[in-house]
């Protein structure tokens, strides 16, 4: 079993700020890649950013390069997506995820982040 709790979302004005956090427990030992996945209204699930435990660097979208920071307390198994300058297309349900290359990607159950205009 595979639980991932997150936490952080909620609404703010674009330009502003929010740090999402995403604590994982249960069987993970193998699981080496966290990252976030976002889901607007009427769109599909898309990548904002992975970061592998150890030894690699991490990888944005395009939309959220220079904006977004992703980074991870290994010892906690607890990521995080510190989020600047947002803009009200940023707003989605964000979605951590955690897995190891070519298996299964085990999902939070999502935290909603709102950007006014």
């Amino acid at each position: 079993q595979v639980q991932l709790v997150e936490s952080g979302g909620g609404l703010v004005q674009a330009g502003g700020s929010l740090r999402l956090s995403c604590a994982a427990s249960g069987t993970i030992f193998s699981m080496n890649i966290m990252g976030w996945y976002r889901q607007a209204p009427g769109k599909q699930r898309e990548l904002v950013a992975t970061i592998p435990r150890s030894g690699g660097s991490a990888v944005y979208a395009d939309s959220v390069k220079g904006r977004f920071t992703i980074s991870r307390d290994s010892a906690k198994h607890t990521v995080y997506l510190q989020m600047n300058s947002l803009k009200p297309e940023d707003t989605a349900v964000y979605y951590c995820t955690i897995y190891a290359p070519n298996s299964r990607s085990y999902w939070g159950q999502g935290t909603q982040v709102t950007v006014s205009s």
